[in-house]
């Protein structure tokens, strides 16, 4: 939207364009070796890209009908714009996102890749506010200075070193609630037949999903987030020592399970540290705990050995469908206890719902610790920062929770920037 009215954006990317970001993800997924500036949380398109591409939203903002018809109109299938639960798949979304950025580029726009953002500097303004005139980014060559006076910071909920450096640069922020879990997978069949039932046309309805939420007697909040049907879970690191996981699905959602995050609400009374950045260490501590836990691979352990609290040895009947290097651990050493026995009441409520979703087979890995930002970025009704001229915006910011509202966001923030700096949308 910033190109097409004219402003000539630069969009600055950490992580490498999507088919060389590819290549980066699965040779990590092989090897086991963390490019930490091109994973599956950095590079084109950010986290989004390697997820199972939902795109529902809890939002009611008009907008993402124009969010959706952007998708369509750069290569996703039109059938998202009727759909009640869209999506598009980490296969397809490849294509839209170099779509997106080819045409930013067509529109007079530039994106620079292997290009992080290193510091933001500042002049006065008025009186009494300061505005941002340049950036600092480094890439290959080393060092460089952008003079601007707009800045978007659509920085995602893993850019953890930006959050740093905007708490170094005294930008107002907090640390807002977020939720941590383990995931869980099922054969893809078990999850159609409970859902579907046995009728020979079930074969025909698409690939059978679920949301279940349990609310423990101790008042924490257990849920599904992110269910992948027929989908895979990939490691999603993008920190040395730490590990990450997440859900993936191709378009087709023809794989052999279906996984989906079990999570528990986490709040800034649940932080073990002050400061708006709590959250933040309090993930990263956990992340460790898991690595540690697998030894660097990604920890798995079947629910039943997870409820008895013992490493499992074997498999059951469910095979993992897992992207990326696995072992035996226990998962008990790497959450808190009280999330640990949540996840387990939760588990255990769920399977009065979709039986067998308890089963003792039942393949459990972790750590899930990025369903969303742990820090919100202060702006005002104007969408600017306590510095003139910076956007706090999406995801990353703390203002939205997938795909579509983050997109949505992109907009209202896009809208500002032309209200404030004159060009017509």
């Amino acid at each position: 939207i910033l190109a097409r009215s004219g402003a000539n954006p630069t969009l600055i990317e950490r992580g490498r364009d999507v088919d060389r970001r590819t290549a980066d993800v699965n040779r990590f997924w092989t090897s086991g070796q963390l490019d930490t500036t091109s994973n599956v949380q950095f590079g084109e398109g950010g986290a989004g890209t390697f997820s199972d591409g939902k795109l529902n939203s809890g939002t009611k903002d008009i907008r993402q009908r124009k969010v959706l018809e952007e998708f369509v109109s750069h290569g996703a299938p039109d059938e998202i714009l009727y759909n009640a639960k869209p999506h598009i798949g980490t296969d397809r979304l490849r294509d839209v996102v170099k779509n997106m950025r080819n045409e930013i580029i067509h529109l007079g726009g530039q994106v620079l890749f292997q290009t992080c953002l290193t510091d933001i500097a500042f002049e006065k303004d008025t009186a009494d506010a300061d505005r941002v005139c340049s950036v600092t980014v480094k890439d290959a060559q080393g060092m460089h200075t952008i003079p601007c006076d707009c800045l978007v910071l659509a920085i995602g909920h893993s850019a953890r070193d930006t959050f740093e450096l905007l708490q170094q640069r005294a930008f107002r922020m907090s640390p807002k609630a977020f939720a941590v879990g383990l995931r869980i997978e099922h054969p893809a069949e078990m999850i159609r037949r409970a859902q579907y039932g046995d009728s020979p046309e079930a074969k025909f309805l698409p690939a059978a999903d679920y949301k279940l939420t349990h609310q423990t007697e101790e008042g924490r909040a257990v849920y599904s987030f992110c269910m992948c049907p027929g989908g895979h879970i990939v490691n999603a690191s993008s920190e040395p020592g730490m590990t990450a996981v997440n859900g993936m699905s191709y378009r087709a959602r023809n794989a052999r399970n279906s996984n989906s995050a079990i999570v528990v609400n986490i709040t800034p009374e649940d932080f073990n540290g002050t400061g708006p950045l709590a959250g933040m260490e309090f993930q990263r501590y956990w992340e460790r705990a898991a690595y540690q836990a697998g030894n660097g691979k990604v920890p798995l352990q079947l629910f039943g050995d997870y409820r008895r609290n013992q490493i499992s040895t074997s498999y059951g009947t469910i095979i993992p469908d897992i992207k990326g290097q696995y072992a035996f651990a226990n998962l008990n050493d790497c959450l808190p206890k009280f999330v640990n026995n949540a996840i387990i009441k939760g588990v255990m409520a769920f399977d009065h719902r979709i039986p067998g979703f308890a089963s003792e087979d039942a393949v459990l890995c972790g750590i899930e610790s990025r369903t969303s930002s742990p820090v919100r970025i202060e702006r005002n009704e104007e969408f600017y920062s306590n510095y003139k001229g910076v956007y706090p915006c999406g995801e990353g910011a703390g203002y939205a929770g997938g795909i579509t509202s983050a997109a949505v966001d992109g907009i209202k923030v896009a809208e500002a920037i032309a209200v404030h700096t004159g060009p017509s949308l």
